[in-house]
């Protein structure tokens, strides 16, 4: 393999070479005196076919109730839809039987979601892009796709989280899944986490929404908070696509790659709600809860309607705030999912109002072409009045309400983590990195159970990233904006592999400031905003309070169920009731071994697979 460079590095110099739009020179030349040949414009970016819009209704996943004494069954499968009315039906991976995308899964808290997970798989859909030079990824993926299912928000023990070195294969068992709901109601969502395909994965199709409810929010009429519900909650899956001129799904961005290499990510250029393409919904004329996910591979959006009236944020991914955010507009980086209230009572019947976003790409995609994504769906009122219920004043620490959420507890610790991209040629290409690290370097964090930390997340890039750490919950205390260049020459960055995170805290360019009221309540995921250092706040919890060992290690066939305390000896029941060792056991033709703690990660899912993920271990 020759070297190879980021994507966004090889095609800045095109795109400088050539800002105008065009390559210098003209490709042959015509008779004295003729009009000169016409330039030839790089072609940096592929874009969709035209699309008309808002002429298909808006989708809404079926629904599966979490019982304490019946498991579920969750099955990825290789299936087709159509994203738009005038496209053709195009293969696509879901769970059960939706045509792209899965099922809502409502679960209780303190009830346990038993999940039986299968792959049924069959070649992937996309399995000419999948690069093998990436961190584990074999050519048998092409065909016998492998998977790892995530609840994503779950404070869940570490074999059932949905590890990304636990791989199923299609047609190879059945793997068990516990997940114990034991925190605040919230909105969570599931999706795949299989090493270095995970954003192939997800962006065919396998991402599903996840409502864990309580005797507050119980997603009922007349629940006690005076929510919507019913038919008046409705689950918006938002995400960015660009597609191929026969309708195809394009995993690719650009010809400049050339297939089968990983880029980087990209601005889509159609929006989709629900997987379909800039759909339409009747709405009546009331008050609606949206339980809206930012489920694109890359961008971040700034959200609105088209007539810029308000609406309310009530909730992050933890759970409610403590009282309605009365906005115009909010900033949603991807994995953030916001709880709205939408009022469409100053609808006239027939009168229409978007969900439109106006954040351009950054200047680096801009500069190659991508463009904003300006649309994601249209509202048509209707005739019926609706919901008039009135938006309540508080969500918590009212009676018959849960309790309120604290103050931004005080740190025990400061842990400096660093997000860069180093630019220079290399082989293997060059990666996204956390703490200049790959994924599997042994410098990883190791918080102490029961201490709460603050992480300062240090952004060297002029990129967003949205940092999310599995298993916990924490708070945003604010950003500061950075001198990164007077930073980075102060501290020059070694060599991939030499963990680097110096702390910031003499190149600061201004005072911190605070979370947005929109974004105040708990979080797992962070939009760590370029050229800044943003803090969180989480505390780490012990067993006693989780109810598992989440230093447990785990073999990473997921067909497999124990655990054993670290330093203990791995033995596991074998089909004839023998013990065995687990680790290095080819099985389906893969080999196990043993894994330990969870990961966090940007959730730019191409940034994930390569290789701007660590793994972390919660000690005692």
């Amino acid at each position: 393999m020759g070297q190879r460079m980021n994507r966004r590095r090889f095609l800045w110099g095109a795109a400088s070479a050539a800002a105008s739009g065009v390559l210098v020179g003209r490709v042959g030349a015509g008779p004295a005196g003729a009009d000169p040949a016409p330039p030839i414009k790089l072609p940096t970016i592929f874009h969709s076919p035209e699309m008309v819009k808002y002429v298909d209704e808006m989708s809404v996943p079926s629904t599966i109730t979490s019982s304490p004494t019946q498991p579920i069954e969750i099955v990825a499968r290789t299936t087709s839809t159509r994203f738009h009315r005038d496209q053709p039906r195009v293969p696509t991976m879901a769970y059960n039987d939706e045509p792209y995308l899965g099922p809502t899964v409502e679960a209780h808290v303190g009830e346990q979601t038993t999940v039986h997970y299968r792959s049924e798989l069959a070649e992937h859909i996309f399995a000419a892009d999948l690069d093998t030079s990436l961190h584990g990824v074999t050519e048998r993926y092409r065909g016998q796709p492998v998977t790892s299912m995530h609840l994503h928000g779950g404070v869940t023990p570490p074999e059932f989280d949905g590890n990304p070195e636990r791989l199923m294969l299609p047609h190879h068992g059945t793997a068990v899944f516990e997940f114990p709901n034991r925190q605040e109601a919230g909105h969570l969502w599931y999706h795949d986490h299989a090493m270095a395909i995970t954003r192939a994965n997800v962006y065919a199709g396998l991402a599903g929404m996840y409502l864990l409810r309580d005797g507050h929010d119980t997603g009922t009429s007349g629940n006690p908070l005076g929510l919507p519900a019913g038919e008046h909650e409705i689950p918006l899956i938002l995400q960015e696509k660009i597609f191929r001129v026969d309708g195809h799904q394009s995993l690719r961005s650009t010809p400049v790659v050339p297939q089968g290499m990983w880029e980087g990510g990209a601005v889509g250029d159609r929006g989709l709600v629900n997987g379909k393409v800039w759909p339409t919904m009747t709405v009546d004329r009331g008050l609606y809860r949206f339980r809206l996910i930012n489920a694109a591979s890359f961008s971040v959006w700034n959200l609105f309607f088209s007539n810029r009236m308000p609406f309310w944020v009530i909730g992050n991914e933890g759970g409610l705030l403590n009282a309605p955010v009365r906005t115009r507009s909010f900033a949603a980086a991807p994995a953030e999912r916001f709880d709205l209230l939408v009022d469409f009572s100053s609808l006239a019947p027939g009168e229409t109002v978007e969900l439109c976003n106006d954040l351009a790409p950054p200047f680096q995609a801009a500069m190659l072409g991508e463009v904003v994504m300006s649309r994601f769906c249209r509202f048509v009122a209707g005739a019926d009045r609706g919901d008039r219920r009135p938006v309540p004043t508080t969500l918590r620490g009212g009676r018959g309400q849960p309790a309120r959420i604290p103050p931004i507890a005080t740190p025990q610790r400061v842990r400096h983590v660093s997000v860069s991209q180093p630019y220079e040629l290399r082989v293997p290409p060059a990666i996204m990195s956390l703490n200049n690290l790959r994924y599997a370097d042994p410098q990883i964090e190791k918080p102490r159970a029961g201490t709460t930390e603050r992480w300062d997340i240090i952004n060297i890039t002029p990129d967003p990233h949205p940092i999310h750490l599995h298993l916990v919950m924490f708070r945003i205390l604010g950003r500061r904006p950075l001198r990164t260049v007077a930073y980075q020459a102060a501290n020059p960055q070694p060599p991939i592999g030499t963990r680097w995170a110096p702390d910031p805290s003499a190149f600061y360019a201004g005072p911190m400031r605070g979370p947005a009221a929109w974004e105040a309540g708990w979080k797992d995921t962070v939009h760590a905003v370029g050229g800044h250092v943003t803090s969180i706040v989480v505390r780490f919890p012990t067993a006693d309070e989780l109810g598992f060992d989440p230093d447990a290690i785990f073999s990473s066939d997921p067909t497999q169920s124990w655990t054993r305390p670290s330093g203990g000896h791995a033995v596991a029941p074998s089909a004839s009731g023998q013990h065995r060792h687990a680790a290095a056991t080819p099985v389906h033709g893969m080999v196990t071994k043993d894994l330990q703690g969870y990961v966090w990660h940007c959730h730019i899912l191409d940034h994930e697979d390569h290789d701007m993920m660590l793994r972390y271990r919660v000690v005692s």
